[in-house]
């Protein structure tokens, strides 16, 4: 009888301790360079080897025993590390259940179909635990550059608006216009509740220029912007 050897592949292992495997390879080649220091051999814990992946491209991986998942469990810590331990248990438990026991039963076609249900469920509950994450950091990513621009350009154009016109009084008045500007810039912040204009979420920038756009002048501000423009006509007309 051909022995069996109880060895998860690290890809499998990465799988189960949710990292990139580029990474946890790294992460075993480290432990490796300090157990080489010390003289102490590796091979209990993992063996290197190789796999051929679809484009027929050799890749590095490493077979991992027990004593190697039971390893890199204690260096995970937090929730990673109790499921990890958990998923490689049952893996092994699994797999010297059938050294023990020999290969199951021949499934039933019906039995086949709950198999691949199951897991067509469970990648489906994968995408959608992932498509969750991306929708939560969409929420929460700040403007880039090319929306901050037209952030500005926005408020530009609504300064020339509340001044009436480019070419008004109140417009050209260097003083007038920047109370219009800071006025602006303080709604949005006061609005949107930020610091700065570029601390905007992406998901608001259509929202932000919106409201910029029907932004009205009161109080003391409009009747400074309407005393500069109308002495102007004033002055005209003399």
């Amino acid at each position: 009888m051909v022995k069996l050897e109880n060895k998860l592949s690290s890809r499998e292992v990465a799988e189960m301790i949710e990292m990139e495997h580029a990474k946890l390879l790294r992460k075993i080649d480290g432990i490796n360079e300090d157990l080489a220091k010390a003289k102490i051999g590796f091979s209990k814990y993992w063996t290197e080897g190789s796999y051929v992946d679809k484009s027929g491209k050799s890749n590095r991986e490493y077979m991992v025993t027990k004593r190697g998942c039971e390893f890199l469990a204690h260096k995970t810590t937090g929730t990673k590390g109790n499921l990890f331990t958990d998923r490689y248990m049952d893996k092994f438990a699994e797999m010297e259940q059938y050294i023990t026991e020999g290969p199951k039963k021949q499934l039933s076609p019906m039995e086949i179909l709950e198999l691949q249900f199951g897991i067509v469920k469970e990648q489906g509950e994968k995408i959608e635990t992932i498509e969750n994450k991306v929708e939560t950091l969409a929420g929460t990513m700040t403007i880039d550059h090319g929306q901050a621009c037209n952030v500005k350009s926005a408020v530009d154009s609504a300064v020339k608006k509340l001044c009436c016109g480019n070419e008004s009084a109140a417009y050209e008045n260097k003083s007038i216009r920047a109370k219009v500007y800071r006025f602006i810039w303080r709604s949005i912040k006061e609005y949107f509740n930020v610091t700065a204009y570029h601390n905007l979420l992406r998901k608001d920038v259509d929202k932000a220029i919106n409201y910029v756009s029907n932004l009205k002048l009161q109080g003391k501000l409009l009747r400074e912007v309407q005393e500069v423009n109308n002495q102007m006509c004033f002055q005209e007309v003399i």
